[in-house]
């Protein structure tokens, strides 16, 4: 593996931004065409109004050595514990993901945890700004918990709504930068999707996915990304991977959504590429976002894994579930 820089001696590339704007080099950008042609045809997936569940047990407050502990909450928000650290990804704990209270995609299913029984949040781990990713009811709630405890890693452009929020610590990377913190080296990784708070403001700031280079192993959050050469070019860097979030669900019609969302078959493949040792489907169940339905995530996951060797590699864990990677 190459040596790692730290960000604060790299200056940001150029290789995705342009006039004012980043981009995917190599992939197709959404325009309004297409996604008029989208909302015209819908044809929503079955979802339940409420899909009754009861929250997962509260977690440990911290693990140690060289164990390494995942509790996928639900959607993209996951705890990940190892070495008296405790890591959240994109946390989402309000009812929409939406500008306004009143309408926009709303949660058909509780958290797997409560707020109230997350351990002290060390490291907390942004990939891009969409309301399902950057819940700033969630942010503000934890910023208050974390006081000065929490550490924010964000891309290129949030930093100033991160403190707004009120989160005091705040590191802001580019793709294929590094920084080191306490044990960890955390790596802002690329990811193929865009950002967008509102109509006017498209890719005026990064996304991106996470790897963490930890004690207990490398853990990768890819947080959204389409299916790309990303995972190869990861993979080189990184050559072992103990456990990847990947996500599987939002991406029905293929055909306008498959550019910034893998499908199931697509996530196995993931995996295959990176040779994670673990990979956990995330990214789905909670949150019509596009037209699959609650179950055909994870319906078509199983279906990817039938008969393939590697099947036991891939876990479908349950909203709340806490496991030890092996």
């Amino acid at each position: 593996m190459p040596a790692s820089t730290d960000a604060a001696t790299i200056p940001s590339t150029v290789e995705h931004f342009r006039d004012g704007k980043y981009f995917n080099p190599g992939a197709p950008d959404h325009n309004f065409r297409a996604a008029w042609k989208w909302m015209r045809n819908r044809k929503p997936g079955v979802w339940r109004e409420w899909i009754p569940s009861q929250p997962g047990p509260k977690p440990p407050m911290e693990v140690e050595g060289s164990n390494l502990r995942v509790t996928w909450v639900n959607h993209s928000t996951v705890l990940l514990q190892m070495n008296r650290v405790n890591i959240l990804t994109d946390p989402v704990w309000s009812e929409r993901v939406s500008p306004v209270r009143f309408t926009g995609p709303k949660r058909h299913r509780a958290p797997g945890l409560r707020f109230e029984d997350l351990p002290p949040i060390h490291l907390l781990l942004i990939s891009h700004n969409h309301y399902d990713h950057f819940d700033t009811s969630t942010l503000k709630r934890l910023a208050k918990r974390g006081l000065d405890e929490t550490v924010v890693f964000c891309p290129l452009g949030l930093e100033k709504p991160l403190r707004r929020i009120g989160f005091r610590r705040v590191h802001v990377l580019d793709w294929w930068q590094t920084q080191s913190w306490r044990d960890l080296r955390v790596h802002c990784v690329p990811a193929q999707h865009f950002s967008a708070r509102w109509p006017w403001d498209r890719n005026r700031t990064l996304w991106c996915g996470w790897l963490v280079e930890t004690g207990a192993g490398n853990v990768y959050f890819a947080a959204d990304t389409g299916f790309c050469s990303v995972f190869e070019e990861i993979r080189g860097r990184f050559p072992t991977i103990r456990l990847a979030l990947l996500p599987i669900g939002a991406y029905d019609p293929e055909w306008f959504m498959g550019p910034i969302h893998m499908t199931p078959e697509q996530a196995v493949e993931a995996r295959s590429i990176l040779g994670a040792r673990v990979a956990i489907g995330i990214h789905f169940g909670t949150f019509a976002l596009a037209d699959d339905g609650e179950t055909d995530p994870s319906d078509r996951l199983r279906q990817a894994l039938d008969g393939r060797a590697d099947a036991g590699q891939f876990w479908i864990v349950q909203e709340g579930e806490g496991r030890l990677v092996p």
